[in-house]
């Protein structure tokens, strides 16, 4: 990666010092497939991701659409879509996982938390995916967490037990990463960041 693209994907705030809600940033800002979020009632807007970015996000998105599909358990979106987790706090997970009882938290927009959220870091993201969203997505009960970080070549799968995170697992290429709340779903890490 280069040191362009590293300053391409820093997230910019757009506020000038303005905080917002969730429902006034829909009232006044058009619709848009940039990634944008609030954090604190800041708006924060990025670059859109890069090619391998995208790639990698939708090799994992069709792996778990096909396998929550065939077993009827829920919903499963790729991003641009907003989790509203409280009128100040919204986030754009590059993947989703809704399960078929909570589907009434699908509205316009996902009005909560999901069951399980995936991020691919970008270079420029590292801390807010790392450390922000994590704690962000512990608070608010994200039951399962996945960190794929490209540059790293790691998935690591975190899972919610008594509200607080535990790292199940760290895998590298070669080996498999595996869901502990959808029990046999797993991904194989090298087909993740590489071309089959």
């Amino acid at each position: 990666m280069n040191e362009s693209r590293a300053i391409l994907e820093t997230p910019v705030e757009r506020t000038e010092g303005r905080l917002y809600t969730y429902d006034e940033l829909v009232a006044e800002l058009p619709e848009t497939n940039r990634p944008c979020e609030l954090w604190d009632g800041k708006l924060i807007m990025s670059p859109a991701p890069s090619f391998f970015h995208q790639e990698i996000a939708l090799r994992f998105y069709r792996q778990l659409y096909a396998w929550v599909s065939e077993r009827a358990l829920g919903k499963v979106i790729a991003s641009p879509i907003d989790m509203v987790l409280s009128p100040h706090r919204v986030t754009q997970p590059d993947v989703a996982f809704i399960a078929r009882d909570r589907l009434g938290i699908i509205g316009r927009v996902i009005n909560g938390p999901v069951d399980l959220a995936a991020e691919v870091i970008s270079l420029g993201n590292r801390n807010r995916d790392r450390i922000e969203k994590r704690d962000l997505y512990e608070q608010y009960g994200v039951k399962e967490y996945w960190i794929i970080d490209p540059e790293a070549q790691t998935v690591e799968v975190l899972f919610s037990e008594n509200g607080r995170y535990r790292l199940l697992m760290r895998c590298t290429p070669g080996q498999t990463a595996a869901s502990h709340l959808l029990a046999g779903f797993e991904v194989v890490v090298t087909a993740l960041f590489h071309d089959e």
